[in-house]
């Protein structure tokens, strides 16, 4: 569907940095990164806002580089709707019809599917300024998607919302998105977002993508030290990778972890708290990866209680509320901790 080889754009403080992705037909695909990682350039040259520097855009196999926006049939909306104020809604959704030589009456057929699909089918007659910020995202939606486009690009359409307009607004893209296969790249922050819509995520710092793979996997196996940080795993040690007798161990400053993956040298070791189990008495188990230290630190989050451990290096565990209190954790005790060897994901000391 899309191929995107080797693209790079430099604008000063914002950049993309010979990024390459393929993004399948009726895919969604979510994009995550801090602020000023590339990720609005990189829609905006997908919709041939900006031209690339350098590298290749193909869509259906057909390069389009340097075609003008109006010829892509790529759709986007922003996080500020970007509606015209003087035009009622039906006219701001018909706007872009007025090229296609459609009668009035397959017109108005056209789009009051599409305006119900959305639930605004009430509201044609109305102006922007007089919508709430859902509304008017609804319509923003709407107007791109009445073009038919091959691909819907989407920058952070839902951050400008209240929590609850924004939840029920996600319903909806997931809704239209089944419904129509429109093929969906979806800029966002939020994680929430990138699991419940996305089939697919990446993630972005300093104008490349430093990961990309399904949602589960990408946030239970970071690939690098940014990646990790970046999703909030909050168990990364530097450490120096040793192979011996077929088996790799991981040793930071003395303290061995074993991974199940086959490694060398140095890299970054990382373990999620919730990965980790934590028993007043030790815990038999075929895990490889046993060890006993000292509470430090108490959080509680409401339903998750977090427990910080030196266990020779710091480990942060995860617990509910209910194993919590039926073990009677408190600070000074002593516990002891394990996980497997499958749950120490391993990467190059990267950034």
């Amino acid at each position: 569907m899309i191929r995107i080889e080797n693209i790079s754009k430099n604008l000063g403080e914002f950049c993309l940095d010979d990024v390459s992705l393929k993004v399948n037909e009726g895919e969604y695909l979510m994009i995550l990164g801090p602020t000023g990682a590339g990720k609005t350039i990189l829609l905006e040259t997908l919709a041939g806002i900006y031209p690339p520097d350098k590298g290749s855009i193909f869509l259906d196999g057909v390069e389009i580089t340097r075609l003008p926006p109006r010829k892509r049939n790529i759709g986007m909306v922003y996080q500020n709707y970007m509606l015209f104020p003087h035009l009622n809604i039906e006219k701001n959704i018909c706007y872009g019809l007025k090229s296609r030589k459609m009668s009035r009456k397959d017109m108005r057929t056209y789009i009051s599917r599409l305006t119900d699909l959305l639930g605004i089918s009430h509201l044609l007659h109305r102006y922007p300024g007089t919508l709430s910020g859902g509304e008017q995202q609804r319509a923003a939606i709407a107007r791109a998607l009445v073009m038919e486009p091959k691909v819907l690009l989407l920058d952070e359409p839902l951050s400008a919302l209240d929590s609850e307009t924004r939840s029920k607004l996600r319903e909806e893209l997931r809704r239209v998105h089944s419904i129509t296969r429109t093929t969906m790249i979806h800029v966002t922050h939020s994680f929430n977002e990138a699991f419940l819509l996305g089939t697919r995520m990446a993630i972005m710092n300093r104008g490349k993508i430093v990961q990309i793979g399904e949602p589960g996997e990408v946030f239970r196996k970071p690939n690098c030290k940014f990646a990790a940080e970046f999703l909030g795993v909050s168990n990364i040690f530097p450490g120096h990778a040793v192979q011996q007798n077929g088996a790799s161990h991981i040793d930071l400053d003395g303290f061995k972890i074993f991974p199940a993956a086959s490694c060398d040298g140095n890299v970054y070791a990382s373990i999620r708290p919730e990965d980790i189990i934590i028993s007043l008495d030790p815990f038999e188990s075929s895990a490889r990866n046993s060890f006993s230290g000292q509470i430090t630190e108490i959080s509680d989050t409401g339903l998750l209680v977090n427990i910080s451990v030196d266990a020779g290096i710091p480990l942060l565990v995860t617990v509910t509320k209910k194993s919590f209190v039926e073990l009677g954790l408190r600070p000074g005790m002593t516990v002891h901790l394990t996980f497997k060897a499958a749950d120490v994901h391993v990467f190059e000391n990267l950034s």
